[in-house]
């Protein structure tokens, strides 16, 4: 057998290997699985079932407190069965019965659960109008009294009317400031709009830092995994007295919440916080 018939040889048997890697498929990780034939279809079990109880006591419960209490509890299912432990610091800083605006960080749609869990106090969300086409969370939405805007022409006067009436009944607001979700779980820069409305209205505003919810579900991830997350809440803020507040004004007072936010975020989430300190994100099963 000559040279070349042994190089020709050696480049079919290369070849043969070659397209058996090719065709080598690789399954999707655990945690995926669990997501999609377990977590998804309870998660909306939870939601037609606690969404139908909070649209029916809507009936007669004006102020939506019961819808809020459907709230929390599907919240609560949702942290148990994905498997995520909530660490809360700093409750002891704010006052039972008082009307606040919590500001928070945004870095994944389980920071809504871990708030609404954790919070011991009648909560509405300042959330974008198109979520109210969603069945069933829409329908919740509009009947327990949420705040829902149009984001792309928003109706100041309209919305501090509103936000006025909820504040009225004894209503907090939850406002996720960065307009979305962080994709890479760093605090965004805080939009102006709800920090004018929060000067016009007088409440105080509290900053809230979420920790760790990016490793449960990250942004544009479809697979979540079990994880210890950190709630933490700040002394609140009273906004400044101004009678005719500028959007320079609400500027200020945007980045002096932010700057609270993004210290503790990257304090306790990054790898400069101490070990003792840090909540990293679960490790992602490939």
């Amino acid at each position: 057998m000559n040279k070349s018939t042994i190089d020709d040889l050696e480049f079919v048997i290369q070849s043969k290997i070659d397209n058996r890697k090719s065709t080598i498929v690789k399954l999707p990780p655990y945690h995926w699985w669990r997501t999609v034939c377990f977590l998804i279809p309870a998660i909306t079990v939870y939601t037609i079932v606690l969404g139908a109880v909070s649209i029916a006591s809507s009936l007669f419960d004006r102020r939506g407190f019961l819808a809020h209490g459907c709230a929390r509890a599907w919240s609560w299912l949702i942290l148990k069965t994905t498997g995520v432990r909530v660490s809360l610091e700093g409750l002891e800083r704010i006052t039972s019965g008082t009307t606040y605006i919590f500001v928070s960080n945004h870095q994944s749609i389980y920071d809504t659960p871990v708030i609404f869990a954790s919070l011991p106090y009648q909560l509405r969300i300042i959330a974008k109008e198109s979520l109210a086409q969603f069945p069933v969370l829409g329908w919740h939405l509009k009947r327990g009294r949420h705040l829902l805007v149009d984001r792309t022409h928003p109706d100041r006067a309209a919305i501090l009317d509103r936000w006025r009436a909820l504040v009225s009944d004894g209503l907090s607001l939850i406002i996720y400031a960065e307009g979305t979700r962080s994709p890479d779980g760093h605090v965004a820069k805080f939009k102006a709009l709800s920090f004018l409305l929060a000067i016009k209205a007088r409440l105080p505003i509290v900053p809230v830092a979420v920790i760790g919810t990016r490793g449960v579900m990250p942004k544009g991830r479809l697979r979540t995994e079990p994880a210890d997350v950190g709630l933490i809440i700040h002394d609140p803020i009273q906004p400044p007295a101004i009678d005719a507040p500028t959007v320079h004004d609400a500027r200020l007072l945007a980045q002096r919440v932010h700057d609270i936010v993004a210290e503790t975020v990257e304090s306790r989430q990054f790898e400069s916080a101490p070990a003792s300190q840090r909540l990293a994100p679960a490790t992602e099963h490939q």
